[in-house]
């Protein structure tokens, strides 16, 4: 099985985030659900999206998230889920790696397995990923 790389960007559509923590505690720990939508090899709209964050500071922390993606990869259909890690940092800058969660592919996407990432900056409206994958 030959590995291919393909690229994209993705955009917030919707990000709804909630102290989870004690008032006052640090660091504090939150919970967000978000919304994504990606354009590129990676074509899914409306993606679901939970992320566990914990603020070491207002502007630094670390996260973990999953993340459901419906649509199409390459132009095969179907839907997977990634498991991502992330950090950000003071620069503003966010940096992530994620990878399918095994066995999640269906409909063409059935074994699909693999691994991306994405440099994120703050303000800006889409931020580019990179996704290298195999596929039965």
């Amino acid at each position: 099985m030959p590995t291919r790389t393909t690229t994209g960007q993705f955009t917030f559509a919707n990000w709804e985030e909630r102290t989870v923590s004690p008032e006052g505690v640090v660091p504090k720990l939150a919970h967000a659900s978000v919304v994504n939508s990606f354009t590129g090899g990676i074509e899914a709209a409306g993606t679901t999206c939970e992320y566990s964050i914990v603020y070491v500071t207002e502007k630094t922390g670390t996260y973990t998230g999953m993340e459901l993606l419906a649509g199409s990869l390459d132009g095969r259909t179907g839907t997977f889920a990634v498991e991502e890690r992330g950090a950000f940092h003071p620069d503003g800058t966010v940096e992530c790696t994620f990878e399918v969660v095994p066995d999640s592919g269906t409909g063409e996407l059935t074994g699909l397995s693999g691994t991306g990432s994405f440099l994120a900056r703050h303000g800006e409206p889409s931020v580019p990923y990179t996704f290298a994958y195999e596929l039965d």
